[in-house]
This record gives C-alpha cells, structure tokens and sequence, in this order.
C-alpha cells in the first residue's frame, strides 16, 4: 500500500487540467479491490460484484456468477450494456480447456457496404451509423448468456437472472458516473420518447441520489427467464424490436432475430515472459494485438528501463503505434476474410518490428508489417475466479454510451449502435456485408502463470483503447512487480498510428519533460480518465493463497469476494 501512494503522490501535476469531469475523478482509489480465499468478483459497479459473489456463495460456480453478474450490471449500468448489445465471454475450467463464446451483434440480412450516404470526411450523413435504427446491429447477448449458462453452469435462469429483474422493478442509484453521462447524451436520449420516459425526469436529467427504475425491462427479463432465449429472439419482443428499429429508419428484421446465433471459437495463445496469455480471436482484434504488443515489448527489460520513465513510455508508444497500423491494415471477421493470426501473434514477427524502432525520437508513422511470411500454418468488463482457479473473463457492451438511443417501447431494451464498427465504405476487410460481425477491441482475457496455473482474469471496457489497457495492466505486474489494484491504478498512454500521444494527467513530470524533448506530442488528459478504458481483473497470489480482486478507479466498479 505504501508503493502504491507513493505512485498516486508523484503524478505530473504542472499542466494537468484543474478541474477534473466529475466522472474522470476517482470515487476512491483505496477501497475498491478486495482479498478474499474462496472467490472474487470484480465488476464495474460494486452491487453486480455482490451479486455475482452470492451466487458462489449459494454453491454456483464462476460461470453461474459471472452470467448472473452480466445481467445485473445490464441493469445498473444500462448505459454500457444490456440485452440490446453483444459481447465475448472466455471460459477457462480450472482442469479444462479454454473457450470463447462469441455473441457479438451482426449486420442484419438486408445491409450492404455502401447502405450509408458518407459526407465528405467518410461520416455517415445525419449520424446514421451511431443514432437511431440504421445504427442497430443484430444483438447477442441474450442468447450468449444463456448459452454459457446450459453448457457450463449450474443453476437455473431464474436463479442467475433474478437479482437482475430485482434492481429493474426496484431501481438503480444514480452516481456521479451516471448522471453526468446521461448529461452528456442528454441529446440522444430526449430525441427518442421510449429512451426518455426511463432514462429523464420530467425531461431532465437525474441528479445523483436518484433512482431509475425500468419495470419494462425487468418484465422483458421475467419473460427470458422463464421460456428461455426464444423468448428475445422470436414472437412478441422481436416484433416490438424489429418494428422499433425499422420506425427509426433501420433495416433489422424479425427474420435477423431469428437467425441470429452465437459462435464457439477457440481463443487466440501466446506467452509473455513464461506466462501463457489466453484470449479473443476475430471478430475481436482485441486478444491478437494484446499479444502482438506484449511480443513486442517482451524485447526490452521494462523493469531495468523503471516505471513511469520517458524510456518505458516511448517504447510503449512505439509498439502501440505499430500495432494500431496492422489492426488497420489486417483485421476483419474471420468468416468473411483471411487475417493472419499466426504471423501477428509471432514472436519472430515482433522481433522483426523492434528492430526498426528509433529509441531516441517517435516515428512519424508506422507501416504495417508484413506477418503473412510467419503462417506456417471496443463496453464493461466482469472478472471472474473462484478458488478451484475456475476463470471468466466477460466484455460486452451496446458501443456508445447509450447505444443508438433507441428503446424498443414496452420492453425496456436500449439498442446498440455497433453498426458503426464496421468501415462505412466498400472494399475493406472490415466493410459492412450481411450476416458479418463488425470488428471489435474487445480483449476478454485470462493468463496462466509459468507453472501453467490459473492466474488472472483481466479485461476492460474502452473502445481501442481496450488493448492497451489489458497489455499495461498485465506488464505491470509481471514487470513492475505490482499487485492487481496497483497494476489498474498506474497511469496509462494510448499512441494510434497517427497523432498525438495520450497519457494520463499522472505520467511523472520527469518523463513527461524528456518525451515532450525526443519529440513526442502529448495530449494530457485527466488524472483519472475514462478515456483509457476500466480494468477489471482477479488474480492469485499463490504465494499467500489469496485471491485479488482489482477494480477501475476510472469508473465505478468494486471488486467483491467471499
């Protein structure tokens, strides 16, 4: 604990902003991560980690948690996820093989590649991509859930989903996070009735303390719970759904709904330093690049080069702006296009890119690389371990906060808007065709130790953003020595393939000064700043026979165990 105020004490603080956004603020850095023997739950708001807690207590397993916990942060943080929305989930048995199950939404039957009229910087005319129906891609995460539920869990739907219709007929507080995030779309929720009526009061946005309530939700729930998937997916919902999608100028038919289905992948391998990484194949480029840039920096001693240090960051900075220019050049849905997983995630490959890196001035832009030569052959996160070393990892979400802005009236359910995921143009990887799943950061992960022992679980919410905060959390610890609350509070730092360098208000003035001197432009955000994503993960100490769970200061989770 004292390692850890010393590094929240020596933050840059001469040109950092004064006042910090009400939801970039940390609630409390010190009370959000937990120690617990038997099982942890680390989720982005503290009553879903006691939910998913409840059910390990009441004998489920951490699948049965880790389903439960989704539904309820549906709820609770409905502005980041929820039934109109997908997702990934990984599953590693403590005895078994790993799995992914992909839930992630898909165009819907009718979309073409040039279904947008773009204006002349490639947007989507009248923000048709990102508001209202033509926004709405084919949702998941339903019929994703409950898929895990009957192949790994335990318990019933009623039992996992009931805390979830408890909060909707009940209500949920209103937090700073929220609230000032209902401000901010105050525009897209006031411009859909349905959207209104649950998420304004009296046509003004909730004050903190409130509560909202969403009994057309919590009925939508009952509903699943008691007849099963087929309930969202065909009859009475999915006609309110397909109906609400095409008033507001979509294209999603009942016939979308019924053909939709999840897919079971096998994840995406590698190692850092002797641990085994585990994570998400496409259509999430998430776990491919997590592994490409920790193959990259596994080439330099971070630990020597220190924590915080201009040498560490420009590094960083370098790997990451070479990884974002091959995720542009190379990833898509692997039903649809061919991506060469095995040479990204090559370790010669890796090599092969360091060796170009100018370690005393940033690039102007990075190229991609070539990885075809190595095939020899984007949102919340819930962290899941018990004390067998039974490991979920779940991101999911409904893309922008409050998704399309789109609520299908008399059912509670807010759309997503992952259409806009996709590039609005033909002739891309990643261009839109039907039945296609756009692509995605998202980088639900987990980690073995040298030893081949469960480890951690890890993931976060944050657009691209996503892949740099699961690889500098995973590098602070194997590293830098850090536990997980530690490894989740240090500062962080996004570089694209262009642009500017983002960083944390709490890089050390030190570094800051050297970098800004080698070269580098850096857009300073907050302290805390959401924009760098909300890692949640649970890890072992084995050495105390211990289980650690680590919440995100920069949004509102808190990490519960038993």
């Amino acid at each position: 604990m004292i390692k850890l105020r010393k590094r929240l004490l020596v933050g840059f603080v001469a040109t950092v902003l004064t006042t910090i956004t009400s939801y970039g603020t940390p609630l409390n850095t010190y009370e959000r991560d937990v120690e617990s023997k038997n099982g942890v739950v680390a989720a982005a708001k503290p009553e879903a980690s006691k939910v998913g807690v409840k059910i390990l207590e009441e004998g489920g397993n951490a699948v049965d948690a880790a389903i439960a916990t989704a539904f309820a942060i549906g709820v609770l943080e409905p502005n980041a996820s929820g039934l109109g929305g997908g997702g990934f989930m990984l599953i590693k048995p403590a005895n078994g093989d790993p799995v992914v199950i992909d839930f992630r939404e898909e165009a819907p039957g009718k979309s073409t590649p040039d279904m947008y009229t773009l204006d002349e910087n490639g947007k989507a005319i009248n923000q048709e991509s990102t508001v209202g129906g033509k926004a709405v891609g084919v949702p998941g995460e339903t019929t994703g859930l409950l898929t895990a539920l009957k192949k790994y869990g335990t318990m019933s739907r009623r039992q996992v989903m009931q805390p979830a219709i408890d909060f909707a007929y009940n209500g949920i507080p209103v937090t700073v996070n929220l609230s000032s995030i209902i401000s901010d779309n105050y525009d897209k929720i006031s411009k859909y009735p349905a959207t209104a009526e649950i998420y304004l009061n009296d046509g003004l946005p909730y004050e903190v303390g409130d509560k909202i309530k969403n009994v057309d939700y919590g009925k939508t729930l009952e509903k699943i719970a008691d007849n099963g998937a087929k309930a969202f997916y065909r009859g009475e919902i999915a006609e309110k759904i397909a109906n609400e999608v095409q008033k507001q100028g979509g294209i999603l038919t009942t016939e979308d709904l019924k053909n939709y289905f999840v897919k079971i992948r096998k994840p995406i391998e590698g190692t850092y330093r002797g641990y085994e990484i585990i994570s998400t194949p496409p259509a999430s480029s998430g776990g491919t690049h997590v592994i490409e840039l920790l193959n990259m920096m596994e080439n330099f001693d971070l630990r020597s080069m220190g924590d915080n240090t201009a040498k560490t960051w420009h590094v960083w900075s370098e790997a990451m702006r070479q990884m974002y220019s091959d995720r542009s050049e190379y990833m898509g849905d692997t039903d649809f296009v061919k991506v060469p997983l095995k040479g990204l995630t090559s370790k010669e490959y890796a090599k092969g890119l360091v060796e170009k890196f100018d370690l005393e001035k940033p690039s102007v832009d990075k190229v991609p690389g070539e990885p075809w030569k190595y095939e020899s052959e984007s949102t919340t996160h819930i962290a899941v371990m018990d004390k067998e070393g039974n490991m979920v990892s779940i991101t999911k979400s409904i893309n922008y906060f409050f998704g399309s802005g789109v609520v299908v009236p008399g059912t509670g359910i807010l759309l997503n808007n992952h259409m806009d995921d996709f590039v609005a143009e033909p002739g891309h990887k990643n261009s839109i065709e039907a039945g296609k799943r756009p692509l995605s950061s998202m980088s639900p992960t987990v980690v073995l130790d040298p030893k081949g022992r469960p480890f951690m679980a890890i993931g976060s919410p944050g657009a691209t953003r996503i892949i740099t905060a699961v690889a500098l959390t995973i590098s602070n610890v194997i590293d830098h020595g850090m536990n997980i609350q530690e490894a989740i509070n240090a500062p962080r730092i996004t570089q694209y393939q262009f642009g500017s360098l983002k960083a944390e208000g709490r890089i050390s003035a030190a570094a800051y000064n050297e970098l800004k001197e080698m070269g580098h432009e850096i857009d300073l955000k907050d302290y805390y700043a959401p924009y760098f994503g909300g890692v949640h993960a649970v890890m072992m100490d084995y050495s105390r026979g211990i289980l650690e769970g680590g919440a995100d200061p920069r949004r509102d989770g808190v990490a519960a165990g038993f």
